[in-house]
Formats: C-alpha cells, sequence, structure tokens
C-alpha cells in the first residue's frame, strides 16, 4: 500500500492535496453554473419563447470538446486551474437549466396564486415558494453535473498538470506505474459515490414533505 499513495515529485501534491484540488477544480464550476443556471431557468419559466434557444445553445456548448475549450481559453488564463474550471462550468447549464425549468414548472398554479394573494412579489415567490418545491428536481440535476465534473476535471491533465487525480494518469504511464492509474480511477469513484450520497442526504433534508421509502409500512 505504501507504493500505491508514493506518488512521484512531479505532481507537486500529496495525495491529499490532489483530493482537495480535484474537488476544488470540480465544485466550484458545479457551483458557478447553478448561479448562473437559477436566474436563467427563470426566465426560460417564465417567459416560454426563451427556452428553446437557451436549451439549443447550451447542449452546443456541451458539444465542444473539452480540449478545444482549453486550446481557446489557454490564450487568456495561461495553463491554469481557471482554464479547466470554466468549460465545467459552462457544461453544467446543460444539465442545470433543464432541470430547474422543470422543477419550477412543476409547481402547481394554485400554489403560485395562494402566494400572490398573501403579497409575494415575483422574486420572493421564486425563491421562497418555487425554488423549494422544485429543489427535487434541482439536486437531480446537481447529482449529473457534480458527477460529470469530478470526472472531466481528469482532462486537465493535458494543460500543464491541471488535472488533479488525473495527474497520476499520465504519470502511471510516463513511470510505468500502473498502480498511479488505479489510485486515480479508484479515488475518483469514491468521491462521485460520497458526493451523490451527500446530496442525495440534501434533498432529504431540503424536502421532509416527500415521502420515504417504507414509509406507507
Amino acid at each position: 500500500m505504501n507504493g500505491f499513495f508514493d506518488l512521484p515529485s512531479d505532481l507537486q501534491y500529496s495525495y491529499l492535496g490532489l483530493v482537495g484540488l480535484h474537488l476544488r477544480e470540480a465544485l466550484i464550476p458545479v457551483l458557478a453554473g447553478l448561479i448562473v443556471a437559477l436566474p436563467i431557468a427563470q426566465l426560460c419559466a417564465r417567459f416560454r419563447w426563451i427556452y428553446p434557444p437557451v436549451l439549443g445553445l447550451t447542449t452546443v456548448l456541451y458539444s465542444i470538446p473539452s480540449l478545444a475549450f482549453f486550446v481557446v481559453l489557454i490564450d487568456y488564463f495561461g495553463q491554469s486551474e481557471t482554464t479547466v474550471m470554466i468549460p465545467l462550468a459552462v457544461y453544467s447549464l446543460v444539465v442545470l437549466v433543464p432541470g430547474i425549468v422543470d422543477g419550477v414548472r412543476s409547481v402547481p398554479q394554485e400554489t403560485l396564486a395562494a402566494a400572490e394573494a398573501m403579497g409575494f412579489g415575483p422574486l420572493r415567490r421564486y425563491l421562497q415558494v418555487q425554488l423549494p418545491i422544485a429543489a427535487p428536481a434541482i439536486i437531480a440535476g446537481l447529482r449529473v453535473a457534480v458527477i460529470s465534473s469530478l470526472s472531466l476535471v481528469s482532462v486537465g491533465m493535458l494543460i500543464g498538470n491541471q488535472g488533479a487525480l488525473g495527474n497520476m494518469l499520465y504519470d502511471a504511464n510516463t513511470y510505468h506505474r500502473p498502480a498511479l492509474a488505479v489510485n486515480s480511477v479508484l479515488t475518483t469513484a469514491v468521491l462521485g459515490v460520497l458526493a451523490d450520497a451527500l446530496l442525495v442526504l440534501v434533498r432529504r433534508l431540503l424536502t421532509p414533505w416527500m415521502p420515504r421509502k417504507g414509509a406507507a409500512r
């Protein structure tokens, strides 16, 4: 096991340091994507004609290979974490925007009418009524976005060791140490499972009214 965690010095981080770097490069873009997606989704839900072109644009952006994104961004941000994180934030929109729109649209009109009768303005109604009810759909989108981001961070190894745990894949080939590749894959998978479980827990905390398995029994 010592060899499993014995990392080459050119990685510049300890094992735990790479784990922390991987989480940072994966989760910050998803958070940024969520912040951008919330107002966009509200506009799409309120003005339905906006939704198809927005969905088309996010789909087109998602189809751009990450390496092509890196090549364009390197001219502006160099071989840095920012160059890796911007494409991940853009990619998250293709999942988050539809999830939030569907969740907001699922709110019953009677609920919206009751909130309006109580004096809730559009912003307050969105934040205090629509988003809480749409929480299951939003969390479902976040689960997909987070897992995807955790996986795609490794591609950053192609631009100057910015792939966090993915950097071990390059060194596994360079130093003929397959254990490094196994370490990278297993650790990324474990992080994905833990992140998904945490989001499920958050969903349960935010939606105590939703039925649980076995509740009827």
